[in-house]
């Protein structure tokens, strides 16, 4: 939820993060459920790209805690007995917890599956910052395609990023699909209130969050890197693509930007030079605006 529009003024610049690939450099492995085949160093959302009726889901469980459980047991069986949470991260059209459900319901995956993706990424990334398993379902075809775990650490740029955009008077949010817990990690260790922070966030509630922004402030910019962005790039007043997680991108994706940055510390400097032509330039007048 926004904070109330009285505490902000049309002359201030917010920037909207998104967190995986973006502030934090990330390591994803997926497992082919049916056939079991590893793939390593994975671009999570492009799976789901890949056909019309697929969505990342997100389990709100620790993984390490998961591992301990009965590895024979379903992945319906353990939700339903943990009574463990899923989310919705990214879709490629708009899908509810229900038919994630009932997908699920059909499914042979197990805690073993998940603990396959989870200790290839603990051995790639023994100081993660960062881990969490999910899966992908596919509602045409009434499967779960993929298990998916992810691990990430914080860009070495990332807490310096954070302090140049504070000391110039930035208002800094996270919009990302990945969870709370992570999410309030990450923020709590480079000073973004927890309250400009939106976990859970698929591609069109960032949309929604950019463009609530904009309401109160007088410009929004969306800093993200991956397709569940796209949405967010667009709508912002100046979207950022960064590059610097190295993964190969679809043309529409950087079509969508504004801006493209090798590493997060060149947003500073950007931000910086938009208050600068503020001061000198009328709003209107300002050629980095979109119309």
């Amino acid at each position: 939820m926004l904070l109330d529009k009285s505490f902000f003024m049309k002359d201030q610049v917010a920037v909207v993060f998104d967190s995986a690939g973006t502030l934090l450099h990330m390591y994803r492995v997926a497992k082919e459920a049916e056939t079991g085949l590893i793939l390593e160093d994975i671009q999570s959302t492009l799976l789901v790209a890949r056909k019309p009726h697929r969505a990342l889901v997100v389990f709100n469980a620790d993984p390490e805690k998961v591992s301990y459980y009965d590895p024979q047991l379903t992945l319906h069986d353990l939700i339903d007995t943990y009574n463990i949470k899923l989310d919705i991260s990214c879709a490629s059209r708009p899908f509810v917890l229900d038919e994630v459900y009932a997908i699920i319901r059909e499914s042979n995956v197990s805690v073993s599956d998940i603990n396959d993706v989870v200790s290839i990424v603990k051995g790639h990334c023994p100081d993660t910052f960062y881990l969490a398993a999910g899966i992908i379902v596919d509602a045409q075809e009434n499967q779960v395609p993929y298990v998916l775990s992810t691990g990430g650490r914080m860009y070495s740029d990332t807490p310096e990023t954070i302090r140049l955009l504070q000391d110039i008077g930035t208002d800094i949010f996270i919009a990302s699909g990945d969870g709370y817990n992570n999410l309030e990690k990450l923020a709590l260790s480079v000073g973004i209130p927890l309250a400009y922070v939106h976990g859970v966030a698929n591609t069109r509630d960032k949309e929604r969050i950019v463009r609530e922004l904009k309401e109160v402030y007088g410009t929004v910019v969306m800093v993200g890197d991956g397709m569940n962005d796209i949405l967010a790039l667009r709508a912002a007043d100046i979207g950022i693509l960064t590059v610097q997680q190295g993964d190969e991108r679809p043309q529409i994706l950087w079509e969508a930007a504004d801006m493209v940055v090798a590493n997060i510390l060149e947003v500073p400097a950007i931000i910086k030079k938009l208050y600068d032509m503020r001061t000198s330039t009328n709003h209107d007048q300002n050629p980095v605006f979109k119309s």
